[in-house]
């Protein structure tokens, strides 16, 4: 465990009772010197990570659907365990980081373009209409500006509904004008050479937090993507932000009593996961091996808030939302599956679509 957060978390402490079983399996923890009893969601949080984590096994082996016998997963979409497999992320590690010069400077702009509209299709416009892979040394803010202008008068949705991508008061009308506004202005003010420098991850953060229109949840997220990169070295469990979605996440599974402490609580989950799988009779392999880092947890907490309005309808989280918006829609088979190099988890028969090695 990384000291900033093996500081502030305790080893869980067990009071089991015959007269009890049920709580005895979900044994009293002390996380960050406060005692929490996890709720039935906290064991849904594993059951659901095993089941989710087979679907994905069985589509990238090739096998027919349905992958599951879970009504819910059957019906509703939910994302990958680990973020670095869902869609999104693999077109991005692949075709945006990977992709193009590895000069830091333009991984970073190119990494930061792709994830400020988040959306494989705007990219592929961009590479469209410029007729060459998106660069820093020839970067054109109007030319750029005009293709976003001419696809969104087009009717075309240019943003991911993924996140709520607020614009930077950067003094144009348009909302992707000012984020391109913001990308320059990151860019000149060699944002690269800072990243690059930053002794952790919470310093890389940092630095992403005090640009414009960037808070917490945006920050975390760009700098475990920048950190795909081999330009960045920052171990997946060093630091972890909870957003929104995990905060309603953690507080179905431990209660109104994790208010406070979710980083600490997330780190709880990343350190136990072994136990709490051999608990519940539950299998789960990892990725390639890779067991669940402090992002992947954070983002488990986000779909089991969404899996529990219907599992758990009466168990309460911050937002009070109560039903899961995104129906599943098979797609067939997996047809990639590629992670960061330096992670060490690419079977033989992985290839990087543009050989980059």
């Amino acid at each position: 465990m990384p000291s900033m957060l093996a500081e502030a978390l305790e080893r869980p402490q067990v009071t089991r009772t015959k007269a009890n079983p049920v709580a005895a399996d979900r044994a009293e923890v002390v996380v960050a010197g406060r005692r929490l009893r996890p709720t039935e969601v906290f064991d849904t949080y594993w059951t659901f990570a095993s089941r989710r984590q087979h679907i994905y096994n069985a589509r990238l082996n090739g096998a027919d659907g349905p992958w599951t016998d879970d009504p819910i997963l059957r019906e509703h979409r939910f994302t990958n365990c680990y973020r670095a497999a869902d869609r999104v992320s693999q077109y991005l590690i692949s075709d945006v980081i990977y992709s193009g010069s590895q000069e830091f400077d333009e991984v970073v702009f190119r990494t930061l373009l792709f994830k400020l509209f988040n959306k494989v299709e705007t990219w592929e416009m961009l590479l469209r209409g410029l007729g060459e892979t998106p660069s820093w040394s020839s970067f054109d803010l109007d030319a750029y500006d005009q293709l976003l202008s001419r696809s969104f008068e087009a009717g075309t949705r240019i943003y991911s509904a993924a996140y709520v991508m607020a614009p930077p008061k950067l003094g144009a009308e348009r909302k992707h004008t000012n984020h391109l506004r913001l990308l320059r202005d990151m860019m000149t003010a060699d944002l690269p050479d800072a990243l690059a420098a930053a002794a952790t991850m919470k310093d890389a953060f940092e630095l992403l937090r005090a640009q414009p229109g960037i808070g917490d949840f945006l920050a975390f997220q760009y700098v475990i993507d920048l950190n795909y990169s081999a330009g960045l070295h920052f171990d997946e469990m060093d630091y972890v932000v909870a957003g929104p979605g995990a905060k309603d996440g953690i507080r179905k599974c431990f209660g109104a009593d994790a208010a406070g402490i979710e980083a600490e609580i997330i780190a709880y989950m990343a350190e136990t996961q072994d136990e709490q799988f051999e608990r519940l009779d539950l299998t789960f392999k990892g990725l390639n091996g890779r067991p669940l880092q402090l992002i992947d947890c954070q983002n488990l907490f986000c779909e089991v808030d969404k899996y529990s309005r219907v599992a758990h309808p009466t168990v309460a989280g911050v937002s009070g939302r109560s039903r899961i918006k995104q129906k599943f829609a098979p797609a067939g088979p997996i047809t990639m599956s590629w992670f960061p190099p330096k992670w060490g988890i690419n079977s033989s028969r992985a290839r990087h679509p543009h050989d980059v090695t």
